[in-house]
């Protein structure tokens, strides 16, 4: 017996993999050469029940568990890392805020649209000098007759420039507090006057996601787009950042498994000095050392997940399994390359688009080395 698993959630995964495998697969490796952001596949998503897996049902979501949504982020990385990660920043960091601290009303109005895979949402805290350090924030919030006028540059957004990009939370500064930079979240439209967004291509990796830079010139919001209460705005964020880090860590996970069992396929396939490369002990270490890294990334996450499902403090385990699985998903697919040798060092090759997705999940949502200093921090020190 598995205390993180269950029936029920094995065949929620099988579900989730049978899409990933039917819908996804057969279109990744054309969308990830060609940088096409997919429409298509992102309301397939959605309506098949992706989004919001983990959210109240009155408002479109399934009532699952945060497992059953780590699961499923799981599987789709398996297949695809651009589509992951739209998953991903779409649910955990595009609606979790405004379903953690939004008003009856802004749910009411904003969530089944970014649930049913209709609309998404995208998560404005990235700027040129704001990143690992969120107090960095330069866009600014000031108080008018009416609300609001933001003014800011938001780069490396995800889900930030498609025609299915609905709107953005963004952090911004609200003037001082205990001689300290305050900072609220608000809820900006993409049709707000001032707003205007340019996607960004060329990139290593996720080369199927859409990821925008979002300028915000003079754009003008009502009190009731503040998020949440005002000058909480850097504590939601961080919070929600906690619960993304488990996303990120399945994402890592997934790609690994994914990686992996490309690898463990092709070590039976290759054949050298007259018999299939599985049969030579250094392929076969390889293998082990691998499944081995996957069998513990798992129980961490799943572990971090139990914790966040019972109510318990969960944020050094987020960003423990954050940080291992990142790692892991490096050394798998590094090896994966290995294995393949050549045939894994040429575009178009599943193992070779692994490698290059992998390199994302040591950054985003907290660098490995933030994630250290996160952890040290619950320790004491």
């Amino acid at each position: 017996m598995n205390p993180y698993y269950s029936e029920e959630k094995e065949a929620f995964r099988q579900k989730v993999r049978s899409f990933a495998e039917q819908e996804i697969k057969p279109l990744a490796a054309e969308l990830d050469t060609n940088e096409i952001f997919s429409t298509e596949l992102s309301q397939k998503m959605g309506q098949a029940g992706l989004y919001g897996i983990d959210l109240d049902k009155k408002y479109g979501g399934q009532g699952l568990d945060t497992q059953s949504y780590i699961i499923a982020v799981e599987e789709i990385a398996r297949v695809d890392g651009s589509q992951a990660a739209t998953m991903a920043a779409h649910n955990s960091l595009g609606v979790s805020p405004i379903y953690n601290y939004g008003t009856e009303e802004q749910k009411q109005k904003l969530l089944p649209s970014l649930l049913n895979g209709d609309k998404l949402w995208a998560f404005g805290l990235t700027e040129e000098n704001a990143g690992s350090d969120a107090r960095g924030v330069e866009t600014s919030a000031t108080k008018t007759a009416e609300g609001w006028e933001l003014n800011g540059t938001k780069r490396y957004i995800t889900n930030g420039s498609s025609e299915m990009m609905a709107g953005i939370t963004v952090l911004a500064q609200t003037g001082e507090k205990n001689g300290k930079a305050s900072y609220s979240t608000f809820i900006l439209d993409r049709n707000t006057s001032g707003f205007s967004t340019k996607r960004t291509l060329g990139k290593m990796m996720w080369r199927a996601s859409d990821t925008a830079e979002i300028k915000i010139d003079k754009c003008l919001v009502s009190d009731n787009d503040l998020l949440g209460e005002q000058d909480k705005g850097l504590s939601q964020m961080l919070k929600t950042l906690d619960s993304g880090r488990l996303s990120i860590a399945a994402m890592g996970l997934g790609l690994a498994q994914g990686a992996f069992e490309l690898a463990l396929a092709y070590s039976k396939e290759r054949q050298q000095f007259g018999k299939a490369i599985h049969n030579f002990q250094a392929v076969q270490f390889k293998l082990a050392d691998m499944d081995l890294q996957i069998e513990l990334a798992r129980n961490l996450l799943y572990k971090a997940c139990w914790l966040k499902d019972n109510g318990q403090p969960f944020g050094k385990e987020a960003a423990m399994a954050k940080l291992y699985c990142s790692e892991v998903a490096k050394n798998v697919s590094d090896e994966g390359v290995q294995i393949f040798a050549g045939a894994g060092l040429f575009q178009g090759a599943d193992i070779e688009r692994f490698y290059r997705d992998h390199r994302i999940l040591r950054i985003g949502e907290g660098t490995s080395e933030i994630l250290k200093l996160v952890i040290s921090r619950h320790l004491g020190v």
